[in-house]
């Protein structure tokens, strides 16, 4: 299913503090995001900063406009697109079988606290072996290639456009999630969250993405692509398995109430030749995705 979101549709679900990261600001810079946007709210924000953040606060603020001026003008001409699909799914040892594809997952080697579970997301899916079927949602969310090419002699406005475009490819992947959830799987149709709350992940189930902590393996994306076809909605993959445009999210939605975000972490060499076995690819190839891991 393709959905094409307006740019206005998601403003309200950017999460402006990993926008402000990639500026180089603190969390507490990003508060400036929560304001209603008056001279008087603005300049009471600002002076509740000590003196020597008080340039800082002013950079974020001016930042914060000339961001909210650019989504105005890409809000004419550009939309933001998302697939998903809700497959049959169940879990076998650590792969999902996601609608007879199958998807080999990674299990922590090393806890953070003593007496953890070692955990895989496979962990939060029905097994095969207790019959019957389970649910999850694979999905992925791009913003117009077109404008990585904007500004290009301009350093300032073609970072601005970058970092704009990916929170916007977020936005969409939290306001496509929350309809999942509510409406086309429907498992919390009752759910009635504020956007800050829905940011904060307090609903029901995780969103793991492709090449983060749980998902570190970025040639699974091949994978989603079997499931998803990604070029119909413009994303195309490298032979490394990176998508482009680079504003673009991929991953799985799972509904289990106990569901949680973890770091795989370290593998050893036991792991990594049994996931390389499992993705019918060579160690050395499975390497060289898996780099950080090792």
């Amino acid at each position: 299913m393709i959905i094409r979101y307006k740019i206005h549709e998601l403003t309200d679900y950017i999460n402006w503090i990993y926008f402000f990261h990639a500026w180089g600001f603190q969390p507490r810079f990003a508060g400036i995001a929560d304001l209603h946007g008056c001279d008087a709210c603005r300049a009471g924000w600002l002076v509740n900063f000590p003196e020597a953040d008080k340039m800082k606060a002013s950079e974020a603020m001016q930042l914060f406009k000339e961001a909210n001026r650019m989504i105005n003008e890409l809000d004419k001409d550009f939309e933001v697109n998302a697939v998903y699909r809700l497959t049959k799914a169940n879990s076998n040892g650590d792969n999902l079988i996601l609608d007879e594809v199958t998807l080999p997952l990674l299990r922590q080697q090393t806890t953070y606290k003593p007496g953890e579970p070692f955990l895989c997301l496979s962990d939060f899916v029905r097994p095969l072996a207790l019959g019957g079927k389970d649910t999850v949602g694979v999905f992925a969310t791009t913003f117009n290639t077109a404008t990585e090419e904007f500004y290009k002699n301009d350093p300032y406005k073609h970072l601005l456009i970058q970092t704009i475009s990916s929170r916007l490819a977020e936005a969409a992947a939290e306001k496509l999630h929350e309809y999942i959830r509510k409406e086309a799987w429907g498992y919390a149709r009752e759910e009635d969250l504020s956007i800050k709350e829905m940011l904060h992940e307090h609903f029901q189930g995780i969103r793991p993405a492709i090449g983060y902590p749980s998902l570190p393996d970025q040639s699974v994306n091949f994978i989603l692509d079997e499931l998803l076809n990604f070029e119909e909605i413009g994303i195309t993959l490298t032979e490394n398995g990176a998508m482009h445009p680079h504003a673009s999210v991929s991953g799985l939605m799972i509904a289990h109430p106990q569901a949680r975000y973890f770091s795989v972490g370290k593998i050893g060499e036991d792991q990594l030749k049994d996931y390389a076995n499992r993705r019918g690819m060579k160690v050395e190839t499975m390497k060289k995705f898996l780099a950080a891991n090792l």
